[in-house]
C-alpha cells in the first residue's frame, strides 16, 4: 500500500502547505482587470469590440493557424467544427471513449453518431494504430450518395467528395474523426490525419485541453480541417466561459464567424440572413479577459511542466504509482497532471483519502460507452481506454507562481 500520508504532504508542500489543495484554479497576474476597466469604461462589453478581434488575432499568431474565431465555449466551438466539415443527421463521427462529454454532445446536437475507438498507451489519446484497424475490418470507400444542401457558391462549407467513407455495418456514412488531446498530452495527430485522408474522413481536432501544447513544434489543432480550443475557468487560460475556432483556410474561417454571428449579412441598418446562424459570439469582455492570460500563456505553461517534472521525480520512488509523462515528439502543456494506480480498488482508495484529507483529486471521466446514451453506439474492444479508466486519478494543476 502506498504510503499517502507522505503523498498528501508532498502535493500540499508543491503548492505552499495549505489546508486545502484545489486541482485546477485559475490565475490572473497581468492585464486582467486593466483591460475589463477598459470595457466597462468604453461600454463595449458583448460581442462587438476590439478586444475580441485583438484576441483572435493572438491566438491565431501564436498558433500558426491562419485564422482563429471565438466562440462562447469550447462545446460550441466543436459543434461548430463539425458543422463546417460537413456532418450531418445520421452520419457517423470517429473519436474516443475516453474523453469529457462535449466531444460526443456536440455531434448529438447535429444528430450523428460517436464511433469509439481505443486510445494509445503513451498519449492517452486517440490511437492511429486502433483506428486503422478498425476502418479496415467495418469501414468502405465508395461513391458519396449524400449531396450537398446548400447553394454552389458555397460548396467549400460542406465539401462533397466523389468518394465517400461508409460503414459496412450500419451503412452511415463515416464523415469525420475527432481525436481529443486528453489533460493537454498530444496525440500521433499526423499518423491520424495521413488514415482521415486515405479514407476521405475529415479530421477536426478537439484541442479543448491543450492550448500551448505541440506535437513536432507545430500547435495541437492545426492539423485537420479545424481544431477547437476551450477557455473554461479550469483551463490553462480562461477567459471565464469561452472557445476558439482554428483554421488553415481562410475562407472557411470567414463563412464560421458569419454562422456564429446568426449569419447576418453586413448592413448598416437592415437585419437580414441568408443561413441557419448561431449566436457563438464571445463577448468582448470575456476576449479582455483572454488577452491579458494571453500575455502570460508561456509563464504559465512553464511553471505547469516544472511542477510536472516536481511530480515524476517524486513518484519514481513511490511503489505501484506512475506519473503520466508526455511523448516522444510532443510538448505537452500538461493541463491535468494525471497518475496511474495499479488497479482500481487502489484508484478508489487513492481518491478517498486524498480528498478526506484536504488534497482534490478525481478520476478520469466515466467513460462514454457507459453512459445510458451512448452505450448503444459501436466501439471497438476499448482494451486501452478501460485500463486507463479503472486507474488513473488526476493530482492538483494549478499554475504556481
Amino acid at each position: 500500500m502506498a504510503d499517502y500520508k507522505k503523498i498528501i504532504d508532498f502535493i500540499k508542500s508543491v503548492y505552499g502547505n495549505k489546508d486545502f489543495t484545489p486541482l485546477a484554479v485559475p490565475v490572473f497576474a497581468g492585464n486582467e482587470k486593466k483591460y475589463l476597466n477598459e470595457c466597462i469604461d468604453t461600454t463595449f462589453v458583448s460581442s462587438v469590440g476590439k478586444f475580441v478581434d485583438r484576441f483572435e488575432e493572438e491566438i491565431a499568431k501564436y498558433t500558426g493557424a491562419k485564422r482563429a474565431v471565438v466562440c462562447v465555449n469550447g462545446t460550441n466551438a466543436l459543434h461548430m467544427s463539425l458543422l463546417l466539415a460537413g456532418v450531418k443527421l445520421d452520419d457517423e463521427v470517429l473519436t474516443q471513449a475516453l474523453t469529457f462529454i462535449a466531444t460526443c454532445n456536440s455531434l448529438s446536437y447535429i444528430g450523428a453518431y460517436p464511433v469509439f475507438i481505443d486510445v494509445d498507451r503513451f498519449t492517452m489519446g486517440l490511437s492511429p494504430d486502433a483506428l486503422k484497424e478498425w476502418l479496415t475490418k467495418n469501414a468502405e470507400v465508395r461513391k458519396n450518395t449524400r449531396v450537398t444542401d446548400l447553394p454552389k457558391s458555397q460548396d467549400f462549407v460542406y465539401e462533397e467528395d466523389k468518394l465517400a467513407c461508409y460503414n459496412k455495418n450500419t451503412g452511415r456514412r463515416i464523415k469525420a474523426c475527432i481525436p481529443m488531446h486528453t489533460f493537454g498530452h498530444p496525440v500521433r495527430i499526423e499518423e491520424i490525419a495521413a488514415i482521415c485522408k486515405e479514407w476521405h474522413i475529415e479530421l477536426v481536432e478537439d484541442a479543448a485541453e491543450s492550448i500551448g501544447s505541440t506535437y513536432k513544434g507545430k500547435h495541437t489543432g492545426t492539423f485537420g480541417k479545424v481544431g477547437a480550443i476551450s477557455f473554461n475557468g479550469n483551463k490553462t487560460i480562461t477567459t471565464g466561459g469561452g472557445g476558439m475556432l482554428l483554421f488553415n483556410d481562410e475562407e472557411l474561417s470567414a463563412f464560421a464567424k458569419h454562422l456564429t454571428t446568426q449569419a447576418k449579412i453586413p448592413h448598416r441598418w437592415e437585419f437580414r440572413h441568408d443561413y441557419i446562424g448561431y449566436n457563438y459570439r464571445m463577448p468582448n469582455i470575456n476576449a479582455a479577459l483572454g488577452c491579458a492570460q494571453l500575455e502570460n500563456l508561456d509563464r504559465y505553461i512553464t511553471s505547469k511542466r516544472e511542477v510536472a517534472a516536481e511530480y515524476e521525480a517524486f513518484f519514481k520512488n513511490i511503489p505501484d504509482i506512475e506519473f503520466f509523462v508526455d511523448s516522444p515528439d510532443t510538448r505537452s502543456n500538461y493541463w491535468l497532471n494525471a497518475i496511474i494506480l495499479k488497479d482500481k480498488e487502489a484508484q478508489l482508495d487513492f481518491l478517498e483519502q486524498t480528498n478526506d484529507n484536504g488534497v482534490m483529486t478525481r478520476p478520469i471521466w466515466e467513460l462514454m460507452n457507459r453512459l445510458p446514451i451512448f452505450e448503444n453506439c459501436e466501439s471497438d474492444s476499448l482494451k486501452n481506454t478501460i485500463w486507463f479508466a479503472d486507474r488513473v486519478v488526476n493530482i492538483p494543476s494549478s499554475v504556481r507562481l
